[in-house]
C-alpha cells in the first residue's frame, strides 16, 4: 500500500512527492554544506566519540613522469586548493592536464553508527572518545589530493643514493621488527628516577655508576640504554600548553618547569626570576646582566668585521645558560646552536626550549661535538665554565675543528678582564695556547654597563703560520684523521690544515645571508652525482624547489594547521636543508637531523646558513621531553625499523613532541599504515591521511593522553 502511494505520478500526491524529494534534497545538500565548511577541519579540537568513518573518492589519471619535477606545483594541485573542478570527484589539474589514480577519505562524525562500526572494522581504528577526526581539507575546501610532488623521485626512498656523499656509520645494525604494533600494541608509563624530565641517554644511572672518573666530564656525556625504552614519559602534573612565541621568549608556564634553583641563583644576574604562575626571563646572563641586545651589539661595535646577519648568521654558544644570547640573537638575523650540560644549573635547556630558543643538551668531554668540521661562522662562549688551556688545550682544538677558516672565537670570561692570581695564570695559558695555534687576537673590548670585557680571535685562513711554527705544537693531525668523523669519536689534541684548494669546502667564506640560502655551495662539483642522483648543483636546486612547492601548496595551505602555534621544528632526516629553508618566512626555526646512515650532507644546511645534527634515530635524542612542536619525517621509518625496534622510535617521538604538537611522516604506504595503527593506540588524533601507489602521507596530532599501566626503569634508579 505504502508503495503505491509514492509510485503514482499524477494529483495532489504527485504533487506532495516531489515536494517531499525537493525538500530531502535540499537538507542534505544544507547538511553537506555545513559539513564541508565546519571550522573542525582546520585543526580545532573535536570532542567527539573518535569513531571514523571513510568518505573514499577515486579520480583516475594517466602517470606522469619523473622528468616533470623541475615543472612539478607541488604536492596540492592548483584546482584543489582553489575549489575548482567537480564537486563529488577531486580532480588534479596539473601542466599538460596530466592525471593520475588519487584516493582520499574524510573522516565524517555525522555517519550513522553502522557506517562508524563498519569502517572500525575496516581501519581497526580505536574507540577513544578522545581521537580527533582526520583532516583533509581547509575550511570551505574540497580535499587536496597530493599528484605530483610526492611522485618525483626526489621523494622516492628506493631511488635514494649516496651520491658523491658518505655515511656517517660504516654499516647498519640488525634488529629484529616490531610484531605487535598499531591498536595491539599496549603503552606503558615510564616510571623512571627523573620522572617527567627524563632523557634516556643523560639519565642511565646504572651506567654511571661504572664510570671510574668525572674529570673529563664523562658523567655529563651519552650513555644510552641497551634496549631503548618503548614507554611514555609522564605529563608533569598541571601541565598547559606552552605559551606562543614571541611572548615565550620572556615569559613561561611556572607549572611546565617548576624549578626555582636558577631563580635563586642566578636572579640577580637577570637569567630567569619567578613571577606569580609564570617564570619570566629579563633577558640577562652571567655577563650581560643589563641585557643581551646591548651585549650583542656592543660586540658589532667593537668588531665591525663580524656583521651578523650578513658575514655572521650560524653560531655555536658554548654553556648557554637559558640561552638568552641566542635568543635575542634572532633580532640581529643570526641563529645559535646553543648547549649545556645536564648538571647543576637545573633546567637551562629546557628553559630554552621551553622559550622557543634552540639547545641541545652536550657537554665539551672526552668526545666530539655532533657537527661537522669548519661550519660556524663564530663560537661564542660567556662564562661557559670550560678549562680551554688544560691537557694541550684539547677542549679549545675541538672548537678550532668547528670554526670556519676565518671565523671568530669571542671570549667573554673573568680572564679578560680580571686581575686576580687564577684569572692571570689563564689568562697567560690561553694566550700562549692560542698563539700556538695560530689564533690572532683582533680585539679585547670593555663592556662598561655591564662591567664586563671580551677578547675575540680569528681563525687562519692559511696554513703559512702553522708550517713557519718553531715548535709542532698543538700538532697537526695525521692525514688520515677525518675532521667530519664525529659519533663516538674521541677527542684530539691536534688541529687539520686549513684547505687552500678553491674547490674544497672550507677554503673560502660563504656568501653574506641570506644570499647563500638559495644558492648551491661553491664546492659541489657538476661532475659529482647529489643524494637524488642529479649533478650536485642541480640536485640541491631541485631539492629547495621541490620544498618550497610543498611547503606552500601543502603543508602551509593543505594540513589545516596554526603555524602561529608553532615554534619549535625539527626536520628528522634532512638532506639539503631544503624542508628547513622553504620555512624561512615562519617564525620558527629548524633542527635539521642527518641520519648516521644517510648522506653526509650537513655541511651543505650549514654553508646554507642553517644548522643542524648527527643523530643516531636507534637512540634517544638529547633533548627535554615535550620540547618541540613539528617533527618532520621524510623516508625515515621505513629505513629505520630494519634496524631498530619501531616501537621505540614512535616513544621517542611522543617524549619529544609537546601535546597538541605535529607529526607529518612521508614514507612508503606499508610504513605510514603502521604509524598510523602506532598513532591511533597512543590515542593521537588523525589530522590527515592519504597515500596513493605505494607512497603516502600522514599528519597526526599528539595528545594528553598518557597510559594507567606502569613500567618501572631499573637502570635510571
Amino acid at each position: 500500500m505504502a508503495q503505491g502511494k509514492y509510485s503514482r505520478v499524477d494529483g495532489k500526491k504527485s504533487s506532495c512527492s516531489m515536494a517531499t524529494v525537493l525538500l530531502v534534497i535540499g537538507v542534505c545538500l544544507i547538511g553537506v554544506w555545513m559539513f564541508m565548511s565546519s571550522p573542525v577541519f582546520m585543526g580545532q579540537t573535536v570532542n567527539g566519540s573518535g569513531q571514523e568513518s571513510k568518505s573514499e573518492s577515486k579520480t583516475k589519471v594517466s602517470p606522469v613522469s619523473s622528468s616533470q619535477f623541475e615543472d612539478d606545483s607541488g604536492d596540492l594541485s592548483e584546482s584543489s586548493r582553489t575549489g575548482g573542478g567537480n564537486d563529488e570527484e577531486p580532480v588534479s589539474r596539473i601542466e599538460e592536464s596530466n592525471t593520475r589514480e588519487v584516493e582520499t577519505s574524510i573522516g565524517d562524525d555525522d555517519s550513522s553508527e553502522s557506517e562508524k562500526s563498519k569502517s572500525e572494522d575496516e581501519t581497526g581504528s580505536s574507540s577513544d572518545t578522545n581521537e580527533k577526526e582526520e583532516k583533509k581539507i581547509e575550511d570551505g575546501k574540497k580535499p587536496e589530493p597530493f599528484p605530483d610532488a610526492d611522485r618525483a623521485e626526489i621523494l622516492k626512498e628506493t631511488r635514494t643514493e649516496s651520491g658523491a656523499f658518505s655515511t656517517q656509520a660504516a654499516e647498519s645494525v640488525s634488529d629484529k621488527e616490531l610484531k605487535r604494533s598499531g591498536n595491539g600494541y599496549k603503552w606503558k608509563t615510564c616510571n623512571a628516577s627523573t620522572g617527567a624530565d627524563f632523557i634516556p641517554c643523560l639519565d642511565n644511572i646504572a651506567a654511571l655508576r661504572k664510570i671510574h672518573s668525572t674529570i673529563h666530564y664523562e658523567h655529563r656525556e651519552r650513555h644510552c640504554p641497551a634496549e631503548p625504552p618503548t614507554c611514555l614519559v609522564p605529563l608533569r602534573q598541571g601541565y598547559k600548553i606552552p605559551v606562543r612565541w614571541p611572548r615565550s621568549r620572556e615569559q613561561i608556564w611556572y607549572s611546565n618547569i617548576p624549578s626555582t634553583t636558577l631563580a635563586e641563583v642566578k636572579g640577580h644576574q637577570n637569567w630567569v626570576k619567578v613571577t606569580g604562575e609564570y617564570l619570566s626571563f629579563p633577558g640577562g646572563g652571567t655577563q650581560f646582566k643589563n641585557g643581551a641586545l646591548h651585549y650583542i651589539d656592543q660586540i658589532q661595535k667593537s668588531l665591525p668585521d663580524i656583521e651578523w646577519g650578513k658575514r655572521t648568521r650560524v653560531i655555536l654558544d658554548v654553556g648557554c645558560g637559558v640561552a638568552s644570547f641566542g635568543g635575542y640573537l634572532f633580532e640581529r638575523d643570526v641563529i645559535a646552536m646553543s648547549f649545556a650540560p645536564k648538571d647543576e644549573h637545573e633546567a637551562q635547556v629546557q628553559f630554552a626550549l621551553e622559550r622557543g630558543i634552540p639547545a641541545i643538551s652536550a657537554v665539551m668531554g672526552t668526545q666530539r661535538l655532533p657537527f661537522p668540521s669548519k661550519v660556524f661562522d663564530a663560537i661564542h662562549c660567556a662564562r661557559c665554565r670550560v678549562p680551554w688551556h688544560v691537557e694541550g688545550g684539547k677542549l679549545l682544538l675541538e672548537l678550532n675543528r668547528l670554526l670556519r677558516p676565518g671565523g671568530y672565537f669571542v671570549w667573554s670570561a673573568t680572564p679578560v678582564y680580571q686581575k686576580l692570581a687564577e684569572d692571570v695564570e689563564i689568562w697567560e695559558a690561553m694566550s700562549k695556547l692560542t698563539k700556538a695555534m695560530c689564533w690572532e687576537l683582533v680585539t679585547i673590548y670593555s663592556d662598561q654597563l655591564n662591567q664586563v670585557g671580551a677578547a675575540i680571535y680569528k681563525k687562519p685562513t692559511s696554513n703559512e703560520c702553522y708550517e713557519n711554527r718553531q715548535q709542532n705544537f698543538p700538532p697537526i693531525c695525521q692525514s688520515n684523521d677525518d675532521p667530519d668523523a664525529i659519533w663516538n669519536v674521541e677527542l684530539e689534541a691536534c688541529m687539520h690544515k686549513v684547505p687552500v684548494d678553491s674547490s674544497v669546502r672550507g677554503s673560502n667564506w660563504p656568501k653574506t645571508w641570506p644570499e647563500r640560502l638559495d644558492s648551491p655551495p661553491y664546492w659541489l662539483k657538476s661532475t659529482d652525482n647529489g643524494v637524488y642522483g642529479k649533478p650536485a648543483p642541480d640536485d640541491f636546486t631541485a631539492d629547495y624547489e621541490h620544498w618550497k612547492r610543498v611547503v606552500s601548496k601543502s603543508y602551509i595551505n593543505g594540513l589545516g594547521l596554526d603555524w602561529s602555534s608553532i615554534r619549535n621544528v625539527m626536520d628528522m632526516r634532512s638532506i639539503y636543508g631544503g624542508f628547513a629553508a622553504a620555512l624561512r618566512d615562519l617564525k620558527v626555526w629548524v633542527m635539521n637531523v642527518v641520519p648516521l646512515d644517510s648522506p653526509d650532507t650537513l655541511p651543505i644546511i650549514y654553508e646554507r646558513g642553517l644548522f643542524g645534527i648527527y643523530h643516531d634515530w636507534c637512540e634517544s635524542f638529547s633533548t627535554y621531553p615535550r620540547t618541540y612542536d613539528l617533527l618532520h619525517a621524510d623516508h625515515l621509518f621505513s629505513g629505520l625499523k630494519k634496524r631498530c625496534k619501531l616501537a621505540s622510535v614512535i616513544a621517542e617521538v611522543d617524549r619529544i613532541l609537546r601535546p597538541e604538537g605535529k607529526l607529518i611522516v612521508r614514507d612508503n604506504v606499508e610504513t605510514i599504515a603502521e604509524i598510523e595503527n602506532m598513532a591511533k593506540s597512543l590515542h593521537w588524533n588523525i589530522r590527515m591521511t592519504y597515500n596513493k601507489e605505494q607512497e603516502g602521507l600522514l599528519c597526526v596530532e599528539k595528545t594528553l593522553w598518557r597510559p594507567t599501566e606502569v613500567e618501572t626503569l631499573g637502570y635510571t634508579f
